[in-house]
């Protein structure tokens, strides 16, 4: 990523996936192209006789039984054309991603915002909110259909629930909770309540990471049977506790909070903040659950973790390495590295350099070509999803309760295993 990204103005209708609507072929198979094999050759993926889809065995379709659940349905009577929309937190990220986002889109009205001390204010006038309250019941109750949550992480839980339990559409920003059995709660409750609950993860709506998952739900490697999922990040400073950089790098007025990002007590370090990204891309992509983490941190003079490693197991048996580094230089492009070798060959997403590869054992490759830039990170598409979800513009919800959970169950596993000397951790049987 680059030292100053690109970012959404209000003069624009801040995503593009708004602009396009949910049908336009960009966000399908036009992205792939097929690759060259050495000679220079087109290659296609085998197919079996007769039914012309590619070859997915076996174990692939039993894979699929245990992917992330989908969205819930949303009753045709509880769609609506213009989302009344309210927001808990008004701070840094709510105020340089989120908001502009909603203010730009005319299915959106800003009914109130929610947040402390008299900045809540200056926030309602600057984007247009109806109300400013310090009280959430009051927010929550002024005839809303959906809330956006962007408190710091420990106040996530509370806060969702409290708009679940009012039978709201709820975007909460990452990590979802810090507990997984907080976590899966929040999963049962949306789907009882038959309400969607978004967590923003961006990289999981890019079209180069939504073909790449499209190869694998047709089965491309087969089962798979070891991942490794890597990420870093020049995000020293804002684990640190000096986040002023975040200033010029997301073009905003407002500096994160010191006690989200480098306080332990509030969930803050590098596991929480920036490996939810990259685990919640991997569990999106292959459906795995973790079964048991061994993992290890360590600080490097911070309060909380700057490096993370860990040696994980899913629940098909499949081995992982996962690992997360906050002190890449300023400037420089994010990492994020994802290898996943099945039965029948390997795909590989390489955000950095910004390719996805197909390899099978049969002969046949396949290569995404990917937009210079594509890879950068960006969180415009899923706030603009959130509003396209309630509406019924759109049905794919790509970082649902259900995927968020998983991810908090890893990293809450792996910081309990590296507080025991990197014990392993079983999270379920």
């Amino acid at each position: 990523m680059r030292a100053v990204r690109r970012r959404a103005r209000r003069g624009d209708l801040a995503c593009a996936e708004h602009h396009r609507g949910p049908h336009d072929p960009r966000d399908r198979a036009s992205h792939r192209r097929r690759g060259r094999d050495v000679a220079g050759r087109r290659r296609r993926l085998p197919r079996l006789p007769g039914d012309g889809k590619p070859r997915a065995d076996a174990a692939a379709r039993a894979r699929a039984a245990v992917r992330p659940r989908r969205a819930p349905h949303v009753a045709a009577e509880r769609r609506v054309s213009r989302v009344r929309l309210g927001a808990i937190g008004a701070g840094w990220w709510a105020t340089s991603n989120h908001f502009p986002i909603f203010q730009a889109r005319e299915d959106v009205e800003l009914v109130g915002v929610c947040g402390l001390g008299d900045d809540v204010f200056a926030v309602r006038d600057r984007f247009g909110f109806g109300m400013a309250t310090h009280d959430i019941d009051e927010l929550l109750d002024a005839g809303l259909d959906a809330v956006v949550i962007t408190t710091p992480h420990d106040l996530h839980y509370p806060a969702v629930v409290a708009a679940l339990d009012r039978g709201l559409h709820v975007l909460c920003e990452k990590p979802m909770t810090l507990h997984a059995g907080q976590a899966w709660d929040l999963a049962r409750r949306a789907e009882t309540a038959g309400v969607h609950l978004l967590v923003p993860y961006g990289w999981n709506y890019k079209p180069f990471t939504v073909a790449a998952k499209r190869l694998l739900d047709e089965g491309a490697i087969g089962e798979i049977q070891y991942a490794l999922c890597h990420m870093a990040s020049p995000t020293r400073g804002l684990f640190g506790g000096d986040p002023t950089h975040m200033l010029e790098r997301w073009e905003s007025a407002t500096a994160p909070q010191q006690s989200t990002w480098a306080s332990p007590a509030h969930g803050g370090g590098y596991a929480h903040g920036q490996v939810t990204h990259s685990s919640a891309l991997l569990f999106w992509l292959t459906g795995l659950r973790a079964r048991t983490v061994a993992g290890r941190t360590a600080h490097a003079g911070s309060a909380v973790d700057l490096f993370d490693a860990a040696v994980v197991r899913f629940d098909n048996g499949a081995l992982a390495s996962l690992s997360g580094a906050a002190t890449l230089a300023d400037g420089d492009p994010y990492q994020v590295d994802i290898r996943l070798f099945g039965s029948d060959g390997v795909l590989m997403i390489d955000v950095e350099r910004e390719r996805v590869r197909l390899s099978r054992y049969d002969g046949g490759h396949e290569e995404l070509v990917i937009p210079p830039g594509e890879g950068e990170y960006e969180c415009l598409v899923p706030p603009a999803r959130f509003i396209d979800l309630i509406t019924g513009a759109h049905t794919d919800n790509n970082s649902t309760a259900d995927v968020a959970a998983r991810s908090v169950e890893l990293i809450e596993a792996l910081l309990r295993s590296s507080a025991d000397d990197g014990r392993e951790v079983r999270i379920h049987d």
